[in-house]
């Protein structure tokens, strides 16, 4: 069976990559227009996290995983502050935020629960 940390890492990929190729998925949720600047913002965001997903899945016990979790828990931490603060008077601005930690919370508890199995 494949770690936690390689579940959560190969869902943050696939999530991330489905919105790489249509960012409007996002943004329309989160209320925000859909431009060319906003598709493109997305896309930066969702490209960097599918490569902190495939490391997540890639990266061996130890060491290594625990640094791919860190960078994925401090790359949500810090979208979950970005939006808080730029859909600040917004309706959805706690479920957008609030979703964007999750992620980040999600693969911590993985990671942190491989620890502890000596995965």
């Amino acid at each position: 069976m494949p770690s936690l940390t390689a579940l959560a890492g190969t869902a943050t990929a696939a999530f991330s990559a489905a919105v790489l190729v249509a960012p409007a998925a996002l943004l329309t949720p989160c209320g925000l227009d859909v431009t060319a600047s906003s598709r493109a913002l997305v896309r930066m965001v969702c490209a960097r996290d599918v490569v902190l997903g495939v490391a997540l899945a890639t990266a061996p016990a130890g060491r290594l995983r625990r640094r791919a979790v860190a960078g994925r828990v401090a790359a949500d931490l810090t979208d979950a502050a970005a939006l808080a603060v730029a859909l600040a008077g917004e309706r959805r601005r706690g479920l957008v935020s609030a979703s964007a930690a999750v992620w980040g919370l999600v693969c911590l508890t993985a990671g942190v629960l491989d620890e502890r199995a000596g995965r």
